[in-house]
């Protein structure tokens, strides 16, 4: 009886050593390898693309409060 508990338990851990185990930590190196690189000079190009189109969205977002401020005073109550 405890030989196939044990066999139960210690299969699926020698599976899991020899198959999942050596993949898992090649995947976990290779990506941290990748981060350690930093950027990429495409990645920075669409990095500061983003920022310039993030920071119009808060001058857009500024104006257009402004403006409801100025026309529609309640409208921040309304929510």
């Amino acid at each position: 009886m405890e030989e196939g508990v044990i066999a139960l338990i210690i299969a699926p851990l020698v599976i899991f050593m020899i198959f999942v185990a050596p993949i898992w930590l090649i995947l976990h190196y290779r990506s941290k390898k990748q981060v350690n690189q930093g950027l990429s000079a495409e990645e920075y190009a669409t990095l500061q693309e983003l920022a310039e189109s993030a920071e119009k969205m808060s001058e857009r977002i500024q104006t257009l409060e402004a403006i409801l401020d100025t026309e529609a005073p309640q409208w921040r109550n309304r929510a």
